[in-house]
This record gives C-alpha cells, structure tokens and sequence, in this order.
C-alpha cells in the first residue's frame, strides 16, 4: 500500500492526508494481500461446511481464537481424495484472497488433505459409528454364501497379483465362471468405480440376459497404507455393499487390514487367496 500512503511530515495532520475514495483503498489491500499470500499452507479444524448444488464447497477453517472463510472451487473439490468433514482437523494449500466490494477475505483451497494418520483415524471411527447406527453392519442384514456358485463376480483391478491369486486358487479348488468387473483400487476413481461396479452386477437380470448374473461378488484388493485403502472405506461403497442381494465377499488388503466395507459385507476375508477358497468348495 505504499503507493497510497505516504508521511504526511512533521507537520501532517488529518487535513494534510492523502484522500484516497474507499474503492482506491480496497483495491491496495486486495493487491497486497493477494500479492502476500499466494501460497500459504493453513492447519486447522473444518466448521462450518456447505455443499451448495453448484458443487462447489464452502466451509470455515477455524482454530481455538479464529476462523478462516474457505472455498473449494467445483474443479478442485471433484478430485479430492478426502472431502472434508465437520470436525476434520487438515492441512490446506490455496491462496488469500478479498472481497473489496465486502472487506472481506477468504481462503481459496487448491488443495485439502487430513492432517496425518491420526485425522484419518478419527474420521474413520466417526463415520463407522455414523453407518453402524443406521443399522448397515447388523449381523441380521448379512446373507449366507452359495455352497456352490455357478458365477462368481469380481470387483478389482484387471492386472496384478490379486486377480491372478483369485483365478489360480478357483482353478486348483473347483472352476467357475469368473466375471471381473475392472476398477481402480487406489486412488479418487476407486469409491465411484467400486460402488458402480457393486450395483453394476446386482442389476444384471437374473435369467436370460446376455451377461450371466454372479451368484456371489467378491470385491478385492491386495495390502497398502490406510491412505492407499481409504476408498474401502468411502460411504458410497459401504451402502453398495450393505444394499447387495447378491451376496458379497470383502477382501481387502492383508490380514491386519480392516475397512468399512468388511463390516457391511456378508463375508470378511483376510486376504484375496482367502476370498476364493471360501468362494468354492
């Protein structure tokens, strides 16, 4: 602002200042501001949030003395990895900027994530309570398996070692009929992909179609961090799997691995190989 403020010397006084119209003064805060903070990285707790139907996201970003106005522009929020929740304590990329019309100023976010493991957790203990008190995990939802299923439905990715372990332990134990279902496993593609793919074999007709409905799905992914697995634990996949006529096999990650879908699926595996064995006798 030093283009508009200026010493006004020994003998200035409020008749000698510079006499600036408000738009003049608002237009310098906003250039110095925006000039300041292009690239800040702010850590706080997510209040207030509002997902108008324009898809974009407003929300506060508020610590024990202060809150920060907040925009997640439609663009960016589509490809976040973890949407933000009330209560969710995160670390966000974006820049400052004004309102000179309002004197106001917000943080637009490029860029929003958990901050560390320990944020992760506690979203994910919120939402587990949140679905298990609408009744998704009761053990009176949950379906028996066929003894012996003539098409087995597999959720997972076309390439790697899951999908090969799954066909090479049915091949060894009893042949089936396979279909997979291609999906990402990892990543902002796996909970939509999932959770289509999920409802994608239910709606298959039960005779006559030309796909053949499975008689039971086996969703699947081999081991990774609780980031890598964290579209299992996403809410569209979850209902997915709770909403199945078909029955459904989790088998995600390794033994210690546990995620939202196991809960709602009628069979937890600990592994892939796992799955397949109790797939077939």
């Amino acid at each position: 602002m030093d283009d508009l403020i200026e010493d006004a010397g020994p003998a200035g006084g409020p008749g000698n200042a510079p006499e600036f119209t408000v738009s003049e003064i608002s237009g310098a805060v906003k250039r110095s501001i925006e000039a300041g903070f292009s690239h800040v990285r702010v850590r706080g707790e997510v209040g207030r949030l509002s997902r108008p139907r324009s898809g974009h996201v407003y929300l506060d970003l508020k610590d024990d003395r202060s809150v920060l106005a907040s925009v997640i522009w439609k663009g960016v929020a589509s490809r976040l990895a973890h949407p933000p929740e009330e209560g969710m304590e995160v670390i966000a990329t974006g820049r400052l900027t004004t309102f000179p019309g309002q004197s106001k100023y917000q943080l637009v976010i490029e860029d929003l994530r958990p901050a560390g493991a320990g944020a992760l957790m506690a979203m994910l203990e919120k939402r587990r309570a949140m679905l298990a008190a609408e009744g998704l995990f009761d053990e009176g939802r949950k379906q028996p398996l066929p003894f012996l299923p003539e098409v087995i439905g597999v959720v997972t990715s076309p390439s790697g070692a899951v999908i090969r372990d799954i066909l090479h332990r049915l091949r060894d134990r009893f042949p089936r009929h396979v279909l997979i279902w291609p999906v990402a496993v990892q990543g902002e593609k796996c909970a939509p992909e999932v959770a289509r793919a999920i409802r994608g074999f239910n709606a298959l007709p039960a005779a006559g179609g030309p796909v053949p409905r499975p008689d039971l799905i086996i969703v699947a992914r081999g081991g990774g961090s609780l980031e890598d697995l964290w579209g299992f634990n996403e809410e569209a996949v979850v209902r997915a799997a709770a909403e199945s006529a078909i029955p459904l096999i989790s088998a995600v990650g390794h033994e210690t691995d546990t995620t939202l879908i196991d809960f709602a699926s009628d069979w937890r595996a600990p592994t892939p190989t796992a799955a397949a064995e109790r797939a077939v006798p």
